[in-house]
């Protein structure tokens, strides 16, 4: 029997009490709290004393949505986040493949530019990469994940040519003779992506390491795989077999193409097995604000007969939403437009009137332009909003411009959603940002963009509800409140233990709170004490 006595500073429980003095943890399960005293009392002569010597212990977070694989793979990618034109890129990409000596013909794989971040306002089409790159298939990838840019060699590997048919729900831009320029939109760039080969095992498992090590100093232990495919099976296989997951992971596939994975981890569905379960499905509506491919009810600011576009008709999403009810699976639904949230809200409402069952707890990723009448209609069906609401300081000057200060002062409505008592959740999409929960708690609290605009000052919440959002809630979605979440007798102790308490603080220092130790199961998986 193993014991810890946690005590000494603020006990943050995200229940009804909020703080105690003291919790009891006995073999990785939380057995009391309450009164120093009375707890100290129940405990064995051999209990281990954790002295938090004033610091603040929470429940450790929980992300509601990323991408675990993507965050791993980004590590052995150029990052083109900070580049501010496209000779930056070009010099990153070059430096990338001079340290990693890549070789003639191998792949260059670069990712985080933001067109709103370039100079040029654009991504460079492939014929710029090809000057410099003329015997290797390079691709970069938008920060949101959602568009990118093939060059000439990765087009001709790809077997993409200028007669090659558009996929569904996506856009090959060519130039005015009718030839590709190499950058694409949703499904035409995502679709080739899922073909390009893998980098080789040993650096995957490198990779997972580091990826997971950057959750843990942010404090989660609980990380999602927002889309988990066919390709990623054998790496899956042997990070598994090498027993490499510190944190719980759950994935969710696509529901057209997870047979094999379904059938490889049939042990992980529902359940965790070596940390690791399968929770669902997952489905993409349309793309990103930032990128202008959010589908829209109105049109973006400087075109009136632009609303961008969907992924898929209406009968497929209906398809998709009508097997996960009568399946009893639980649907994530990425939905950034508010046109794509009302065909995710009508596909729901539809397979409800039919068959008289509500869905499993489902989920629409990002919700960032949920409009303010369509909340209701998500709190009746059962919909859980969660909200990329960091888009507020990232991107909320490039929503203004893009939908008008009114429009843009809406995204990410937590406010309202709370005034309903939706349970709502908030995530980063990692790796499109960093998995930072504290500052996506500030962003919350504050709502203030890049050029210090307040956006939708009557939106923001406190800082307890916002982190409910990161921690009970983000359990709720994932069906384990009754494990995690909170600091309660029998849960299980993952802790995250910060350097000042968030309910005190001054709201504008929020972010600058730091993670001291993250705790898994009683066992510390990070330190930074």
């Amino acid at each position: 029997m193993n014991q810890t006595l946690y005590y000494g500073g603020k006990i943050i429980t995200m229940e009804n009490t909020v703080y105690v003095q003291a919790v009891l943890v006995e073999d990785g399960l939380i057995k009391a709290i309450g009164n120093f005293d009375n707890i100290l009392a129940m405990a064995d002569k051999s209990v281990k004393m954790f002295n938090l010597n004033g610091k603040t212990l929470m429940p450790a977070f929980t992300d509601a949505h990323s991408h675990f694989m993507a965050c791993a793979n980004s590590t052995l990618q150029a990052q083109l986040g900070e580049c501010i034109n496209w000779q930056e890129i070009i010099d990153n990409l070059e430096e990338f493949q001079h340290k990693n000596n890549i070789q003639k013909g191998d792949w260059i794989r670069g990712t985080g530019y933001d067109q709103n971040n370039l100079e040029e306002g654009k991504a460079p089409n492939r014929f710029i990469l090809d000057k410099i790159f003329p015997d290797n298939p390079v691709f970069i990838q938008h920060a949101s994940g959602h568009m990118g840019v093939y060059n000439t060699k990765a087009l001709e590997w790809l077997k993409i040519t200028n007669d090659t048919l558009c996929p569904e729900g996506g856009v090959m831009e060519k130039d005015e003779n009718g030839n590709l320029t190499g950058y694409m939109e949703e499904n035409a760039f995502i679709v080739p992506l899922k073909k390009i080969p893998m980098p080789n095992i040993e650096d995957m498992m490198y990779a997972i390491v580091k990826a997971q090590e950057n959750y843990l100093a942010h404090g989660i232990t609980t990380v999602q795989e927002g889309m988990f495919m066919d390709a990623m099976v054998p790496i899956y296989e042997v990070m598994l077999n090498r027993n490499l997951l510190k944190v719980d992971l759950v994935a969710f596939t696509d529901p057209q193409n997870s047979s094999i994975i379904k059938d490889k981890f049939k042990n992980h569905i529902n359940k965790y097995n070596n940390h690791f379960k399968i929770g669902g499905d997952k489905i993409f509506l349309d793309g990103s604000p930032q990128g202008r491919t959010a589908w829209m009810r109105t049109p973006y600011k400087d075109d009136e007969n632009y609303f961008a576009y969907p992924v898929w008709d209406d009968e497929q999403v209906y398809k998709f939403v009508y097997d996960a009810c009568i399946n009893n699976r639980q649907i994530l639904a990425h939905c950034n437009g508010d046109r794509a949230a009302q065909q995710y809200i009508s596909a729901i409402e539809k397979v409800k009137n039919e068959t008289g069952k509500n869905l499993k707890r489902p989920v629409m990723v990002h919700a960032q332009l949920l409009g303010l009448d369509q909340i209701s209609k998500v709190k009746n069906l059962g919909i859980i909003p969660s909200f990329f609401i960091a888009h507020i300081y990232h991107w909320g000057d490039v929503h203004i411009k893009n939908f008008g200060l009114d429009r843009a002062s809406t995204i990410s409505p937590a406010g309202p959603a709370l005034k309903e008592n939706i349970p709502f959740t908030f995530h980063q999409d990692s790796p499109v940002i960093e998995p930072d929960m504290l500052e996506t708690v500030w962003c919350a609290v504050n709502r203030i963009t890049k050029n210090n605009v307040k956006l939708g000052e009557e939106f923001a919440i406190s800082a307890y509800d916002a982190l409910k959002a990161i921690t009970i809630n983000s359990a709720y979605q994932y069906f384990e409140e009754n494990e995690k979440g909170s600091i309660k007798e029998g849960k299980v102790a993952d802790f995250v233990i910060l350097s000042e308490n968030p309910l005190e603080v001054n709201p504008m220092e929020i972010k600058n709170i730091k993670v001291l130790q993250t705790i898994k199961n009683d066992n510390v998986v990070w330190n930074n004490i």
